[in-house]
């Protein structure tokens, strides 16, 4: 039996919060594929590639993990990779309405695959992609919310955009 999950996310940039969740659960499952979404309506500050290779370096020590790009229906590609269930994080409690609006529209589209939604470990509850990139944007350090890698990065982005 396929034991699956997919972790799907714009990880624009790749959080603490995201590294936590898919930590554990890579502890509950065979394999979790961390799928990035290409969400061109979120007009994401770094390209699909940079994403994915972005979430690579991040998540590089977790063994049963793939990490993938995609530009399709979250229902689509979950029944392309065969996986039974899809993993949402809830920060706080604003965070579950809309969820639970996309759990209920995928049990719609694709009624044989659940949605289990996981809370972040309370020092990450808080942080969120949008947040860090207003903090870089403004020359603020994320560095403690984010992989060293991923600093850096936002920091030659938004640089970049500067000059």
């Amino acid at each position: 039996m396929n034991y699956s999950v997919i972790f799907p996310g714009t990880f624009d940039p790749i959080t603490n919060g995201h590294r936590d969740l898919i930590e554990r659960a890579s502890k509950m499952f065979e394999k979790v594929i961390v799928a990035v979404a290409e969400n061109k309506q979120k007009n994401p500050c770094f390209s699909l590639e940079e994403r994915v290779k972005m979430t690579k370096i991040v998540l590089n020590h977790i063994q049963n993990i793939e990490v993938v790009g995609f530009n399709n229906l979250l229902v689509e590609f979950t029944r392309e990779k065969e996986a039974k269930a899809v993993i949402r994080g809830l920060r706080v409690v604003s965070d579950f309405e809309y969820e639970f609006q996309l759990a209920n529209m995928n049990r719609r589209l694709a009624p044989e695959i659940e949605t289990i939604f996981l809370t972040p470990s309370e020092q990450f509850s808080f942080i969120s992609s949008t947040l860090l990139r207003e903090i870089a944007a403004h020359g603020g350090d994320v560095s403690s919310f984010v992989h060293q890698d991923v600093a850096k990065a936002l920091i030659k982005r938004f640089e970049v955009i500067k000059i």
